[in-house]
């Protein structure tokens, strides 16, 4: 491929009115509308007290930040790409970086939470117009993780050295929810200090998750899934207070380590796994994972009676290859273990149990794809700033799988920046005629059919 003139023959001009480099904006900004989302935050933000106007047009301000985020903008100032070229005739109400973040640093604590409320309707709004989360009225899962958010500046408030030796962090925590037919959206976040314990506040924010994934439809089985930092008496009342069942990764505690070294060698039960080798001679598959179940298992036994725990205790066993002999010495005598044992509740059968807590690893997945987005920065000095600025990236992530899951079942499982390269950031040239607007787009756009599926879903009657 080359440029088919000469150096000559080429010139460039900044200077069409006409066109927009997001077109996909309009339907998804239009999906927005019809969930709510403007009225939802005129009912529930109302920054009193803030000064220079802050608090003034609230939907305009995060509906503009939202847009934002949804075309790309990881930071306060990227939000100036919503008021180049035709932008301003498409949509009304753009407001100014400068004025956005003069929005942001008015956010206090009590601020953030009427976002969160905003937030939580807002999702059970997209699972109502849209199939987000198909099959969540028979079985759904909710995850919980935690992240560190490097930050840089001594000014940034919350940032403290943690988990990570020498380096200054925000420390977010999460929530989504899941079908065994969907990608995860978000249920919730949580912006903490860079100290703070992965477990702290964790009961409290399990029941809002819990909350949230039945405001979105998950009517049927809720199992929330977790690591090891979540193992306690709290997280595990929050989910039988909520009707909900559980499986967490308990790690190798003094307890547990007697009762795994307890399960008799019969007990052991091959798993195999999609990306298991077949052996070259017989073509079965090569699993050394095994798998076993001690029915009744109670946790917490130390504690008070009260937060004593009887349920299932599921242990995945693998060959220790960590120290493989070396070339002339004699091999192991008996193999060597490592032991993953988890604490659930759920009904299914034990092999099915171990697979579904294997997939919690998907919430990693969301965390990757904020910190390719929107969360490549936290953009602000002021701790609450960047908690609100959280919570407009996890309404503008569940916004996007939302118009993905009408555009196309590809896209309903594509990743952030695939809905975005294909179904956001669009060229487009504006025509008008009797008072109409008509989006021209490229000829030949590889997605041009799911495109225009989503556009006239966004733009159709109400169902």
């Amino acid at each position: 491929m080359q440029v088919s003139h000469t150096p000559a023959a080429v010139s460039a001009l900044f200077d069409d009115p006409n066109l927009i480099t997001q077109a996909g904006l309009v339907p998804v900004l239009r999906l927005a509308e019809r969930c709510g989302l403007s009225r939802l935050v005129t009912e529930q933000v109302k920054l009193t007290g803030a000064k220079n106007g802050a608090g003034a047009a609230a939907d305009a301000k995060v509906t503009s930040i939202v847009a934002g985020m949804a075309a790309g903008a990881d930071s306060i100032d990227d939000l100036a790409m919503l008021r180049h070229g035709a932008m301003p005739a498409v949509f009304g109400g753009i407001r100014a970086p400068s004025t956005l973040g003069t929005f942001l640093r008015a956010f206090s604590h009590g601020h953030a939470l009427q976002l969160h409320a905003v937030h939580r309707r807002f999702l059970g709004e997209l699972a109502a117009h849209t199939p987000l989360l198909p099959g969540a009225g028979e079985k759904a899962f909710i995850d919980v993780d935690s992240t560190h958010k490097r930050v840089y500046g001594r000014t940034k408030q919350g940032a403290e050295y943690g988990r990570f030796k020498g380096i200054r962090t925000l420390h977010p925590l999460l929530a989504t929810i899941c079908t065994p037919n969907s990608r995860p959206v978000i249920a919730t976040v949580r912006m903490r200090r860079g100290k703070a314990a992965d477990s702290r506040g964790a009961p409290k924010f399990v029941s809002e998750a819990l909350a949230t994934a039945r405001e979105a439809g998950c009517t049927g089985t809720r199992v929330l899934r977790a690591d090891s930092q979540f193992y306690n008496a709290g997280v595990i009342a929050a989910c039988r207070r909520a009707g909900a069942h559980f499986s967490i990764t308990t790690g190798m505690n003094p307890s547990i380590k007697r009762a795994v070294h307890a399960i008799p060698d019969t007990a052991w039960q091959q798993i195999t796994y999609p990306t298991a080798v077949p052996d070259p001679e017989t073509g079965e598959l090569i699993s050394d994972a095994e798998v076993a179940e001690i029915p009744q298992y109670t946790a917490f036994a130390s504690h008070r009676k009260a937060d004593r725990v009887t349920a299932r205790l599921i242990v995945r066993r693998v060959r220790d290859l960590a120290k493989p002999a070396a070339v002339g010495e004699q091999g192991e005598l008996f193999p060597a273990w490592r032991y993953h044992p988890f604490f659930t509740d759920q009904p299914a059968a034990t092999l099915q149990a171990e697979r579904e807590h294997r997939h919690h690893a998907v919430i990693e997945q969301v965390i990757a794809d904020s910190k390719a987005g929107a969360l490549a920065h936290l953009p602000s000095g002021h701790f609450h700033a960047n908690s609100a600025w959280l919570t407009l990236w996890a309404m503008t992530y569940n916004l996007l799988r939302a118009a993905g899951s009408l555009a196309s079942a590809f896209h309903a499982k594509a990743t952030t920046a695939t809905l975005r390269a294909h179904l956001v950031q669009v060229p487009a040239r504006i025509a008008r005629s009797a008072r109409r607007i008509t989006l021209h787009l490229p000829h030949n756009w590889p997605w041009q059919h799911t495109w225009i599926h989503l556009f006239d879903t966004a733009h159709g009657p109400p169902c």
